[in-house]
């Protein structure tokens, strides 16, 4: 499994190829770095570089790569690795080299105390952005290559889930920032915002998620207003005076506000009983490992590069 993260390791922060790569966990602070790397084995890791990790993507069989950007409070092995490796086995059991999923993992915190854990993992969160600002300037440099090198044709998609959406909507701010002219390109097939916790304005015309809807061709929000992991974020942020509710709860707020390549999907009807108590990590099985509602509407969502609706004049589901 190919990964990219900004956890720095331990030992030297300096890029060394082909050296075994470990995970320093008593450490949250996002390096400004990035490495990419090659997980052989459960914790059995390998430092391959960008050229060497690009050069894999393109040669793989898989036909488009699925970018996964984890959630808060998950650590490598016991929560992202698994995860990704479920994913990845409901892909293949749907249609073998159709999609690559290759996570990017953000340093977490791993103190006790959910709340302090989730404030520290927001401005991990955002200062994230600065290397993942750079991980695309690389892949953007990289395609470009001289005309002798043959293009990477790949659809590129994206998943985020839960405080991974904070992650990503940083990042696309940081790279227009300082790395853009202005505007970011439009860069992904699809983007999966699940049970997004950023808040439900995000992607509306001059906040800083707008630019999510300019980098896709598609933007699938999956949401559910039982979601409990979003409520204790919502008790976080009233406790630090920031007063909104979450997109993953409600969806946009206001359809007409966001562009019209933003689809809202309602999960409400199983979330908890996928994910029970919390209702928050309800995008893979039923809970009794069969592949769920949610990942067979993201499945053909990615596949067919259209999001199925049935209302579409409002661009509205109910799954």
């Amino acid at each position: 499994m190919l990964f990219i993260t900004n956890r720095e390791p331990q030992g030297s922060i300096r890029t060394k190829l082909g050296r075994a790569y470990k995970f320093d966990l008593g450490k949250n602070s996002p390096s400004n770095s990035i490495y990419c790397c090659e997980r052989k084995e459960k914790n059995n890791y390998i430092e391959i570089g960008s050229n060497e990790l690009m050069s894999k993507l393109k040669e793989s069989h898989a036909q488009q790569i699925l970018l996964y950007v984890h959630g808060f409070s998950n650590l490598p092995e016991p929560d992202i690795f698994p995860r990704v490796e479920k994913l990845q086995k409901y892909f293949d059991s749907k249609e073998q080299n159709l999609i690559q999923v290759v996570p990017l993992i953000w340093p977490c915190d791993n103190d006790a105390g959910i709340i302090k854990d989730y404030w520290d993992d927001q401005k991990s969160a955002d200062q994230s952005a600065f290397a993942y600002s750079r991980a695309l300037q690389i892949f953007m440099a990289w395609r470009d290559k001289s005309p002798e090198d043959a293009p990477c044709l790949k659809r590129i998609n994206i998943l985020a889930h839960s405080m991974g959406n904070r992650v990503y909507r940083e990042t696309l701010s940081v790279w227009n920032k300082y790395d853009l002219a202005n505007g970011v390109p439009l860069l992904f097939r699809n983007t999966i915002l699940m049970a997004a916790d950023v808040v439900n304005e995000s992607l509306e015309c001059g906040q800083e998620g707008r630019l999510i809807s300019q980098a896709s061709r598609n933007v699938s929000v999956y949401y559910a207003s039982d979601d409990l992991a979003l409520r204790s974020s919502k008790i976080s942020n009233l406790k630090n005076k920031v007063a909104s509710r979450r997109l993953g709860h409600t969806g946009p707020e206001d359809m007409d506000k966001v562009q019209s390549n933003v689809y809202a999907i309602d999960c409400d009807n199983f979330n908890n009983t996928y994910d029970f108590p919390k209702g928050h990590s309800y995008f893979l099985d039923d809970g009794h490992d069969q592949v769920g509602l949610v990942f067979e509407h993201m499945f053909n969502t990615i596949k067919t590069g259209r999001v199925s609706v049935d209302d579409k004049f409002n661009r509205k589901h109910i799954i």
